[in-house]
């Protein structure tokens, strides 16, 4: 076990890294392995965990507030890294949003009204429906949290719809609706300086990964059609991206590093098993019924 654990971290902060998390993500995409339900989560305390989880990001946030000076040199840093790297400008992507007010309007209400209950209605659905796929992406989503809150307080970064001499608009004090006041509130819930990273694009991204995981064909099951048409989950991330950029809300830098923290949580959370046994017709792996427990290898149950 130390043998396995010091293996582990040596992957982790060599180069080795990054390609272990994509043969992982890669294993599930296609089905290699299918997550065991020898833990089955039961509703009253997920919901503990996940209001425990949100409150903790919630005060940690604003007690990262009101670092008004960092968080502007840090903006003006990462607008010249951006630039320096050749990286496309957030003004050009919004330049062409601006094009339709319709366009902009509608980007600002996704960005406002999206975020959790997308969130939410995906984890209600993977815990009724896909109950083992359930409980590792939530893993992944309590560690990329958690670091995404590490990093907000390390790294207080004004967004791009604050930065002078960008060109950059505040679309949502312009056009509407807006969930931020015109000037920051030092004592608000609502920090402004926690652009970096952007869980917009990191949560988005990892609803997408635990939909295409969690809908995998079984082995020597027809439909390739479908199930290759899973993957057009990738466009959540994507236009989540978009959006943020283009109503300032973020840089491109922060959705980058909103997607890499998925990696490493997925990388550090206890990877899928294989199933002990095959599901029955009508059972599939991933699928237990609510206040049930599956059996333990031999017919012991579980208490």
């Amino acid at each position: 076990m130390a043998t396995n654990a010091s293996a582990r971290a040596r992957g982790i902060g060599g180069a080795a890294f990054p390609a272990r998390v994509l043969h992982r993500l890669g294993r599930l995409a296609h089905g290699h392995r299918a997550p065991s339900p020898g833990r089955v989560p039961r509703l009253f305390p997920e919901l503990l965990l996940l209001v425990a989880v949100d409150a903790v990001y919630k005060y940690g946030r604003k007690l990262a507030n009101g670092q008004t000076s960092e968080a502007f040199a840090h903006a003006r840093a990462v607008w010249s890294l951006e630039r320096r790297l050749h990286v496309p400008s957030e003004h050009a992507v919004q330049q062409v949003m601006l094009h339709s007010e319709s366009v902009t309007r509608i980007a600002n209400y996704l960005y406002a009204t999206v975020h959790f209950p997308a969130m939410l209605l995906f984890l209600g659905y993977m815990f009724l429906r896909r109950r083992a796929h359930y409980l590792w992406i939530r893993r992944a989503l309590v560690v990329q949290t958690m670091a995404a809150l590490v990093i907000h307080c390390a790294f207080p970064l004004a967004p791009p719809r604050m930065l002078s001499g960008t060109g950059m608009v505040d679309t949502a004090q312009v056009y509407g609706p807006s969930v931020y006041g015109a000037t920051p509130d030092g004592h608000s819930m609502a920090n402004q300086f926690a652009a970096m990273p952007s869980l917009h694009v990191g949560w988005a991204l990892a609803i997408a990964v635990g939909l295409i995981a969690a809908h995998r064909p079984t082995p020597g099951a027809a439909g390739t059609v479908r199930s290759r048409l899973r993957y057009l989950w990738l466009l959540h991330p994507v236009l989540t991206c978009l959006i943020v950029v283009g109503t300032a809300n973020h840089y491109w830098l922060d959705g980058i590093v909103g997607s890499a923290l998925l990696g490493l949580a997925l990388a550090l959370v206890p990877g899928p098993l294989p199933a002990a046994e095959p599901a029955s017709a009508g059972s599939p792996v991933g699928r237990t019924p609510l206040g049930t427990r599956p059996p333990r290898p031999g017919g012991a149950q579980l208490r």
